[in-house]
């Protein structure tokens, strides 16, 4: 029996979240520290195909779970490399990304799926595209996770490079002249990612010009975080995250524990934070320099993150 085993890492958006779903741009950046992993193996013949997710304690067959999210990202995988029939094989993913967080997760499992059908199969020797197939079938899956997705985390999982993404073009992959750090919180809460794209939405429907108001001044932050990471002004990104982290407020996604758990990491010494992905509760960001990363990660875990991650950016 042959086995392939296939990797996605985890993102978080450092600028521009919500409002990259109004056609403004946004910034996003692989965090290489947490990944998910696909593992196939060929099963006896006649036994067709079933997907094992030990972490969510879920085993699919891939033949009666049509909508699930994992049989179809290996389904719409399978249909991309021409076998017909359905395959006799066993996969098994695993992640420890963080769920429900705004670090991709789902997306980072449905790409680690497809790229190990695609390996497995050879499709990848044979396909000039893999990546663009890849990240077409993450973000058809990524339908059945959030109500509206962006398409971030899909290009950011995929493509797992820093990108500036305007939803509806070719994600930009630019040059960071100076790596910076980030430590990365978990609050511990669950966030729905769909739940909360659906609120902003409606709330923008109500009152769109008020909204269109707040989603220019996000994007105008982005490219001034843009301009400050191409041009190696690393101090300048702590700011633009607090003016960030003020216009989300005013779109109702933050909450009282990512707005205790900002104070405290600015308090420890970051230069700024702001909540990363849908809000109400996930994960929060933090721009930290190199010395006081220990200092900033200890303060968020003694105030009760369930988790932290610290990772550079650029190399």
């Amino acid at each position: 029996m042959t086995t392939t085993t296939a990797t996605a890492p985890g993102k978080v958006i450092l600028f521009g979240e919500h409002a990259v779903v109004y056609a403004r741009p946004a910034i996003a950046v692989p965090v290489a520290n947490v990944k998910a992993t696909a593992t196939l193996t060929d099963a006896p013949v006649g036994t067709g195909c079933t997907i094992a997710a030990p972490d969510i304690g879920a085993n699919i067959r891939l033949s009666s779970h049509r909508q699930d999210p994992l049989a179809l990202a290996v389904r719409l995988a399978i249909e991309e490399t021409g076998i017909e029939a359905e395959p006799d094989w066993q996969l098994t993913v695993r992640s420890d990304i963080p769920i429900a967080g705004g670090m991709g997760s789902g997306a980072a499992v449905s790409a680690a799926l497809a790229k190990a059908v695609f390996a497995h199969s050879r499709f990848s020797a044979q396909h000039r595209h893999t990546a663009e197939t890849v990240n077409r079938i993450v973000y058809e899956v990524e339908k059945l996770h959030h109500a509206h997705p962006s398409g971030i985390d899909n290009t950011v999982v995929v493509y797992a490079q820093p990108v500036w993404f305007v939803r509806g073009q070719p994600p930009q992959r630019f040059y960071i002249s100076r790596p910076f750090h980030l430590v990365i919180a978990d609050t511990g809460i669950a966030s729905s990612t769909a739940a909360v794209v659906s609120d902003v939405r409606r709330a923008w429907e109500r009152d769109s010009l008020v909204y269109e108001d707040i989603f220019d001044g996000i994007g105008e932050i982005v490219a001034d975080a843009r301009q400050a990471i191409v041009s190696g002004d690393v101090a300048a990104l702590g700011p633009l995250m607090r003016e960030n982290q003020h216009l989300l407020r005013q779109l109702d996604v933050s909450s009282e524990e990512l707005e205790r758990l900002i104070a405290i990491a600015e308090d420890a010494g970051a230069s700024g934070a702001k909540l990363s992905g849908a809000g109400r509760g996930g994960n929060l960001i933090c721009v930290v320099e190199p010395d006081s990363v220990d200092e900033v990660r200890k303060a968020l875990q003694a105030a009760g993150a369930a988790g932290t991650v610290v990772t550079q950016v650029g190399s």
